[in-house]
């Protein structure tokens, strides 16, 4: 059986599958407060799912500030039986596309505090949107 990742809406119906999988994977605890913002961000909370089952969650908002679009990442975490699969590089990636579709400027910035560097734009990727081109990354240049 091919494994499968799945990433899916955080929903008032989901929100305890959060909460529980926030109480094993973290050493804090979240307010009733962070839940409900969490159910606020569309697309930047996704619960991860491992052949269907609940193993992770990545959790961010967009702060807006110094007139900049940021990101920040409220949480992200997976469960230690399901660590190095794929998911919580799954979990980033949809984020940072929403960043680049969103016309987040400080995607880059994100991207090249991983270590990313750009090695390619492409001219007028998107169709729509403030920043149509894409940057086609690499961060090899973390591995030696």
């Amino acid at each position: 059986m091919k494994e499968r990742i799945e990433l899916q809406d955080v929903t008032p119906h989901s929100i305890k599958q959060l909460k529980r999988l926030n109480q094993a994977i973290f050493p804090v605890s979240y307010n009733d407060k962070f839940y409900k913002d969490v159910l606020e961000v569309g697309e930047l909370a996704k619960l991860a799912y491992f052949n269907g089952v609940a193993v992770g969650a990545v959790c961010c908002r967009v702060d807006h500030s110094q007139n900049q679009k940021r990101l920040y990442i409220m949480t992200v975490g997976c469960l230690a039986l399901y660590r190095r699969l794929g998911i919580g590089t799954k979990m980033l990636n949809h984020v940072l596309n929403i960043c680049e579709k969103d016309g987040t400027s400080s995607a880059i910035d994100f991207y090249r505090k991983f270590g990313f560097e750009i090695i390619e734009t492409k001219k007028n990727y998107f169709l729509s949107g403030q920043n149509a081109d894409a940057q086609k990354t690499d961060n090899w240049t973390n591995y030696k």
